[in-house]
């Protein structure tokens, strides 16, 4: 196991936030029970609905800002807004959300760890 592990970066790369290595979902965003590699237990984290949240301001913002600039320099019709609104926000929301997810799990770890420190 490496000295120092990034759980952040590990988070985001949907890896486990201890270890570095083993994977942290099962399916699209089923976390695994424990890490295959270090054995760490991820039954007890829960972390709701605050990545979704996050990733749904964050793909709605960047679309809309998108849209306003077309609307505003090209004046298409609102069928042409719609064609690439919807889409822009399937794939951001879809391809965050992973992410999003591992990175909520990752400062979950990080927070319940320095907690955990501060009251040894």
């Amino acid at each position: 196991m490496p000295a120092r592990v990034d759980s952040i970066r590990a988070g985001l790369l949907c890896r486990c936030p201890r270890c570095g290595q083993g994977k942290l979902f099962a399916g699209f965003l089923k976390v695994v029970e424990r890490c295959a590699v270090c054995g760490t237990d991820f039954t007890r984290l829960n972390t709701g609905d605050g990545a979704a949240v996050f990733i749904m301001q964050i793909s709605g913002g960047i679309s809309t800002f998108l849209a306003l600039a077309i609307q505003i320099a090209f004046q298409p019709p609102v069928w042409v807004l719609l064609g690439l609104a919807v889409p822009l926000v399937l794939a951001l929301s879809f391809g965050l959300m992973r992410p999003g997810k591992g990175l909520m799990i990752a400062l979950q770890m990080r927070h319940a760890q320095t907690a955990e420190e501060t009251h040894v």
